[in-house]
């Protein structure tokens, strides 16, 4: 009897574990991770292949990346200047790249409508009698 109920569990357990695999929605976040991590490939790409030359190209040297304030503390501030314009192009880039492929929803177009001439109130506009006021239209 008791081989019967670990059986029953056990295939209880699954089928939890299933449903919550299925309504939580972990496949679609795996995939979506996966999908993300090769998105990042391409970002880092399109930036290190095609942008990073020509702002290379643009700069004096790549001295700039090296600036330290001079002291006892080193801020390097040249470091931290190169990973913010870093980041402003992969961002730029990442958000280009998912607008070209996302195309948003066309909006739902409103139901047609007239305003009531005696109360102002909007009605359908296949009506023939007000619904607030109930004046001929």
């Amino acid at each position: 009897m008791a081989i019967s109920n670990v059986a029953t569990t056990s295939r209880s357990t699954f089928q939890e574990f299933k449903a919550f695999l299925i309504k939580g929605n972990v496949l679609a976040l795996a995939i979506a991770v996966v999908v993300g991590a090769a998105l990042n490939n391409v970002v880092q790409g399109v930036v290190d292949d095609l942008i990073m030359p020509i702002i290379a190209a643009g700069t004096p040297g790549g001295e700039w990346a090296k600036w330290e304030t001079p002291g006892p503390v080193h801020f390097k501030l040249g470091h931290l200047l190169s990973v913010i314009v870093n980041f402003i192009i992969v961002g730029f880039v990442a958000w280009r790249l998912t607008k070209m492929f996302i195309k948003p929803e066309p909006a739902a177009a409103a139901p047609a409508t007239k305003t009531c001439p005696h109360c102002r109130m909007a009605v359908d506009a296949a009506a023939t009698r007000c619904a607030y006021c109930t004046s001929q239209i």
